[in-house]
């Protein structure tokens, strides 16, 4: 068999993340996590990502089917939805800042409050507790009830029944008082470390250490166990060295194998997409480097606010901005080459993504 190259790399990164369409359930579990963001640009992240991998999909369609499924929304490696099984590995969850006692007392009074509604919108518990304002992240001001529910909902506490018009309604979730002995911890771990490989491969070897680092965010109280994880995994894991990379997969799959084909469609793929998530990996499949500027002041944006990358089979060629104006798609290209393909094939698949772009955004 011939060496391995990054041209194998990219054909197995985009075949194995494209997968054939299928149910919204399916294509949530096979993913193992979908990132969230509230920016519709000209949709959420979370609606951009799935459309690709999900039979007639519609932006909205994860919102209003998501109180009848399996599904949960909290942090993994970041905030977004994953199947309820995979989600319980991360509980109990212990934060790493406690609450004062008095911040305790007023989450238990809430959890009272939640009890005897069955589910609460935010703005019924502000109204009832009159918790005031407190500062927010980002030098504003946020509801006090707002930051209350979002760290009982971050502690297991809590669980996000519904959104209604985008705000998460929370309802009572299931306390978990299991003890969990050494073995147990690191059969998680691994099985979650495994799941980040399978959404992300291939991977180079220092993008899946930065990976159980975000981690960090969804199992702090794990912590200390991660090293040892990274280390348990060279052992079960594919991988090979590839113009002085590390890369890694999963054990049972070869980059070289002949299922991985990637078909020759053009897509717009949302900044959080798999296929394009880790920069690092980016840079090296496809040699120029893609940024995320929605945070970056309007003069020193280079691609614009929201920009999708634009892959055609398994190459990404540019990226696009694309909005709703009076109704209508407006859509802004620019290309690394500097000017669009002039191949045929290129301008067909084109025409076609922005055809099913329209139907997923209703405007047609």
């Amino acid at each position: 068999m011939p060496p391995l190259t990054l041209d194998h790399l990219r054909r197995h990164a985009v075949a194995r993340s494209l997968f054939k369409p299928t149910t919204l359930m399916r294509a949530v579990t096979k993913l193992g996590f979908v990132q969230a963001d509230p920016i519709r640009a000209p949709a959420r992240a979370q609606d951009l990502t799935l459309r690709h991998r999900v039979i007639d999909y519609r932006a909205g369609d994860l919102e209003r089917r998501y109180p009848r499924l399996a599904l949960e929304e909290d942090f993994f490696v970041n905030y977004g939805f994953l199947p309820r099984a995979t989600q319980a590995l991360m509980h109990p969850r212990v934060a790493r800042e406690d609450w004062t006692p008095a911040r305790w007392r007023q989450a238990h009074a809430v959890r009272d409050f939640i009890a005897e509604r069955g589910a609460v919108h935010p703005r019924e518990v502000d109204a009832h507790f009159a918790h005031g304002k407190v500062s927010n992240w980002f030098g504003g001001s946020s509801n006090a009830s707002t930051q209350l529910l979002d760290g009982m909902h971050y502690r297991g506490l809590l669980r996000v029944a519904r959104r209604d018009g985008g705000t998460r309604v929370y309802a009572l979730r299931e306390q978990d008082a299991t003890v969990l002995d050494a073995d147990e911890i690191d059969r998680r771990l691994d099985h979650m470390l495994d799941l980040l490989v399978r959404k992300y491969a291939p991977l180079p070897a220092a993008s899946l250490r930065q990976l159980m680092s975000y981690l960090g965010r969804g199992v702090p109280q794990w912590h200390a166990a991660r090293a040892a994880t990274l280390a348990r995994s060279r052992a079960r894991l594919g991988g090979a060295r590839i113009e002085g990379i590390d890369w890694i997969w999963p054990a049972d799959e070869s980059p070289q194998g002949r299922r991985w084909r990637p078909d020759a469609e053009v897509r717009l793929l949302t900044p959080f997409d798999p296929v394009v998530w880790d920069r690092r990996r980016f840079e090296l499949l496809w040699d120029w480097r893609y940024r995320f500027e929605a945070y970056t002041p309007a003069p020193k944006r280079t691609l614009g606010y929201y920009a999708l990358p634009l892959l055609w089979g398994d190459r990404v060629i540019g990226w696009g901005n694309v909005s709703v104006v009076d109704g209508a798609l407006d859509t802004r290209l620019g290309y690394v080459e500097g000017k669009a393909p002039r191949d045929a094939a290129f301008r067909d698949g084109l025409d076609a993504e922005l055809a099913r772009m329209r139907v997923f955004l209703g405007l047609s």
